[in-house]
C-alpha cells in the first residue's frame, strides 16, 4: 500500500476527492448587482391606485378623527387606516401634478374611493370641478426629505 501511495504522490494525482469548496452565503446581502439604498433596503416605490376625492367646505372647524380641526385650506387628507401624521405623496393620473398632504382624519366612507383631500388639496390638483380624480398615492418618509436632512458642515473662516 505504500507503493502505491509513493506513485500516486510522484504523479500528483490526488489520494481522496477534494473537499467541497466553501460558497458564499446566499441571502440578500450576497447579491452585489441589487442596488441599495443608503437605508440598506432595496429602493422600491410602492404606488397604491384608486379614486379621491375632497372635502366640503361647510367641514371647516369641525374637528376631525385626530382631534385637531379641519382646515380647509390645510395640505390634509383622510384615510381609512393609515397612522395620523403620515405624509402621503399624491399624483393625479389625469393632468400629472402631484402634492405632499398629511393624514390627519379617517374616511372616506364612500365605496371605491381611497382618499378625501381637503380643500386645498383639491384645488392643487385642479379636480375640483371633476369632484373625483383618479390618483396613486405613496407614502413618504419625513427623513428623505430635502428639509430633514442635517444642512452640509459651514465654513470657517479663520482671520
Amino acid at each position: 500500500m505504500l507503493r502505491w501511495t509513493l506513485l500516486i504522490s510522484l504523479f500528483g494525482l490526488p489520494l481522496a476527492a477534494p473537499a467541497p469548496a466553501q460558497t458564499a452565503p446566499s441571502g440578500p446581502t450576497a447579491s452585489s448587482s441589487d442596488p441599495i439604498t443608503p437605508g440598506g433596503r432595496r429602493a422600491e416605490r410602492n404606488v397604491r391606485r384608486g379614486v379621491a376625492s375632497y372635502y366640503a367646505r361647510s367641514l371647516h372647524g369641525r374637528r376631525t378623527a385626530s382631534g385637531e380641526r379641519y382646515n380647509h385650506n390645510a395640505m390634509t387628507v383622510a384615510h381609512r387606516s393609515l397612522p395620523f401624521g403620515t405624509l402621503l405623496r399624491v399624483e393625479d393620473e389625469r393632468t400629472g401634478r402631484r402634492i405632499m398632504v398629511r393624514v390627519n382624519d379617517r374616511g372616506p366612507f364612500v365605496r371605491g374611493r381611497v382618499l378625501d383631500l381637503s380643500g386645498a388639496a383639491a384645488d392643487k390638483l385642479q379636480m375640483r370641478r371633476r369632484g373625483t380624480a383618479r390618483i396613486g398615492y405613496e407614502i413618504v418618509d419625513p427623513a428623505a426629505l430635502p428639509s430633514r436632512r442635517t444642512p452640509p458642515p459651514r465654513k470657517v473662516r479663520h482671520f
